[in-house]
């Protein structure tokens, strides 16, 4: 008979390579067999839909003026294109900077109260006039060609929803690539396999579109939209794509802590969002893509549950094995400059022996916290926009 602990280890051991590389290396098997659909083009004298570009904004008076701007000047035609801001009770100058624009066509819808993201994504419906409603955030810079190539993308008519391709940078000023992080390259990677597979799971909160008759349906205000977004166009029949020609540049934020707490906040929202919709996780319903959507999001969400019971599986083992001391050994060395790397990251760029265990293991605390607040019914519905 097999012992608990050694089989606790080799489960855990296998789950996590499941999660991060047998799941894509599956992906890349399906894609494989599946037929390769056509790459959308922006051909010249093209009639191009008409668009509603919306930027949520809560108290943005730092950035909203150039973020504005850099919309203004996008490759799209002015004549198909709305720009809606819609303020979440912003008490700062993001109003009036807003205002400012007014004679350049952008319009500015103000809320009463403040009620979180989501909520004043609900409340912009009714102002939009575009066939595709196309999502950013304030605080991003979107390539000048970014809304036509998500506009193109709907020229597949089993296209629901287009996300953009998330580019990490030090700030918004640097070259395309620089400062790309590890784990946001790999995710837009596995993205792009998932377009080939079958369809994202999830789009990018920074940037992405969706059809107009799919984004007027309601989302509980506690929830995500940018998560909802792929599984409503999934209940519907179509299919969420990755658009790699779509780039969004994103700053990364200040700090470890600030970026842990908007992981904390992000994944609370993305596990009621998935209880919402889990009926998708049927694969009598929707085939392949709940496997994907149980694999991307479930089993990622369940990884630092399986590495607590490795530790606590590999300190069992340590009390009678020198392998296993010496590996739980190892494990601890990582976790302290894991600590060692978050107490220091208000300080300044920390080197890549601290910095990336420091991420992996914020990243997986932050799961685990928000898992926390999702027993105690705490889903933080109200928006707290990631300062970067």
């Amino acid at each position: 008979m097999i012992a608990l602990p050694p089989l606790l280890l080799a489960g855990t051991a296998g789950f996590a390579v499941y999660t991060y590389l047998g799941y894509p290396a599956l992906l890349k098997l399906v894609s494989v067999l599946r037929r390769p659909r056509a790459t959308p083009s922006l051909r010249a004298g093209r009639e191009w839909p008409r668009i509603s570009v919306m930027v949520p904004v809560y108290n943005e008076e730092r950035v909203i003026a150039a973020t504005l701007e850099r919309i203004l000047a996008s490759d799209y035609p002015a004549d198909r294109r709305q720009i809606l801001v819609v303020s979440d009770a912003s008490t700062d100058q993001t109003h009036a900077i807003v205002s400012g624009f007014a004679d350049r066509g952008v319009e500015l819808l103000r809320l009463p109260q403040r009620r979180g993201k989501t909520a004043a994504e609900n409340a912009a419906r009714q102002y939009l006039t575009g066939e595709i409603i196309i999502t950013t955030d304030a605080s991003v810079r979107v390539h000048p060609d970014a809304m036509k190539h998500l506009a193109a993308a709907f020229d597949d008519p089993s296209v629901g929803v287009a996300s953009g391709r998330d580019v990490s940078v030090a700030n918004l000023d640097a070259p395309a690539n620089a400062g790309e992080q590890t784990y946001v390259g790999y995710e837009m990677w596995v993205r792009d396999l998932e377009t080939a597979a079958d369809g994202i799971v999830g789009a990018s909160g920074c940037l992405y579109a969706i059809r107009a008759h799919l984004h007027m349906h309601d989302v509980p205000e506690a929830l995500s939209r940018d998560f909802a977004s792929a599984l409503t166009a999934r209940a519907h029949g179509l299919r969420a794509v990755s658009v790699p020609a779509a780039l969004c540049y994103v700053p990364r934020g200040a700090s470890l802590h600030k970026e842990y707490d908007r992981k904390v906040r992000t994944i609370t929202r993305g596990l009621g969002t998935l209880f919402y919709k889990r009926a998708l996780l049927n694969p009598l319903r929707t085939g392949v893509f709940a496997w994907m959507l149980f694999s991307h999001k479930v089993c990622r969400w369940l990884l630092p549950w399986a590495l607590v019971l490795f530790v606590l599986a590999l300190g069992t083992l340590a009390l009678t094995s020198g392998w296993a001391r010496a590996a739980l050994a190892a494990t601890a060395v990582v976790g302290v400059l894991a600590a060692i790397g978050w107490l220091r990251s208000e300080r300044g760029r920390l080197p890549r022996l601290v910095a990336l265990p420091a991420y992996v293991v914020a990243g997986n605390v932050a799961v685990l916290h928000a898992w926390l607040r999702v027993f105690r019914g705490r889903l933080a519905p109200v928006w707290e926009p990631t300062r970067r």
